[in-house]
């Protein structure tokens, strides 16, 4: 009695190679194809037919492009305080070292330098006018040595890529200058003695807006390490010699009055012109307490 054998099975050919095997099928219309036509999908291969059609169309990539591309203003704010230092340094190398150097009395800011007074600076006798107001924003853009100037690059390119994205470039820009303004008006307030230059006082602004924001929108600023971070330089501000106290706590207080309405959540929403008015209010308020306090 003869018995017939079973068939070998078939192997379903590419659906656009016919003279190849279609070892898988695509996951989402089952289609056999080899592997030159199956690309990886986020769930299992799809043919290129299906990966085509899944592709997002040309306005929502570049709505997807631009949302993880420019942060202008972080940047452009980042290259002013290289493209400073540099300079500083450049006129003096000392800069890239901790010494006091011409471009620090020039530039950096003391109650008294704007009240006027005479220096002896390296055995040379200067004369600083009272009332050279510009220290109150080009302070914070000189920085004493490449560690000082790295640390706040490191946090302003952290907090300025989060806080730009969230608020745009206009409102992220008026929150830094909030803070680099309240920071200088809390060096004049509470500081003494040495000229005080940097940015961390606009950072501090940025580091405490973010943390009062991701607070009111309730999530625990702990558990994203924003939290950790202003505690840890909060303590560094008043145990380690030479930091300016009322920069850093100046420009705190400052973005954190910013980030309470800018970043306040839809659910307690407030007007559109208050996250544009709060940094003003706050930048104006600091330039007239910088004034009294001075005069």
């Amino acid at each position: 009695m003869a018995v017939s054998l079973p068939q070998p099975p078939t192997v379903p050919s590419c659906y656009r190679h016919p003279d190849r095997e279609g070892g898988r099928n695509c996951t989402r219309c089952g289609k056999p194809a080899c592997s030159q036509c199956l690309v990886q999908a986020a769930v299992g291969s799809h043919c290129l037919d299906c990966a085509k059609a899944t592709r997002p169309d040309v306005a929502t990539r570049a709505k997807l492009a631009s949302s993880r591309v420019l942060t202008p203003v972080t940047y452009v704010i980042m290259g002013i305080n290289f493209l400073v230092f540099v300079w500083m340094v450049l006129k003096d190398p000392g800069t890239a070292g901790r010494e006091v150097t011409q471009a620090h009395v020039d530039l950096g800011l003391a109650r008294t330098l704007l009240q006027g007074v005479v220096i002896d600076f390296g055995g040379r006798i200067e004369v600083i006018e009272g009332g050279q107001w510009y220290r109150l924003v080009t302070s914070g853009f000189i920085h004493y040595g490449v560690i000082h100037i790295a640390m706040n690059m490191f946090l302003l390119y952290q907090l300025g890529n989060l806080l730009e994205r969230a608020l745009g470039t206009t409102k992220m820009a008026l929150m830094y200058t909030a803070g680099l303004f309240a920071g200088s008006f809390g060096v004049l307030l509470i500081d003494d003695g040495g000229i005080t230059g940097g940015a961390s006082g606009a950072v501090f602004g940025l580091m405490a807006g973010a943390a009062i924001g991701m607070h009111r929108r309730g999530i625990n600023i702990f558990s994203t390490g924003i939290g950790t971070t202003l505690l840890l330089n909060l303590v560094f501000t008043f145990t380690i010699p030479n930091i300016s106290k009322g920069g850093h706590l100046g420009g705190a207080i400052g973005g954190a009055i910013c980030g309470y309405v800018m970043m306040a959540p839809h659910w307690k929403a407030m007007p559109k012109w208050a996250a544009y008015a709060a940094p003003v209010a706050v930048a104006l308020l600091s330039i007239i307490g910088s004034v009294l306090v001075v005069g």
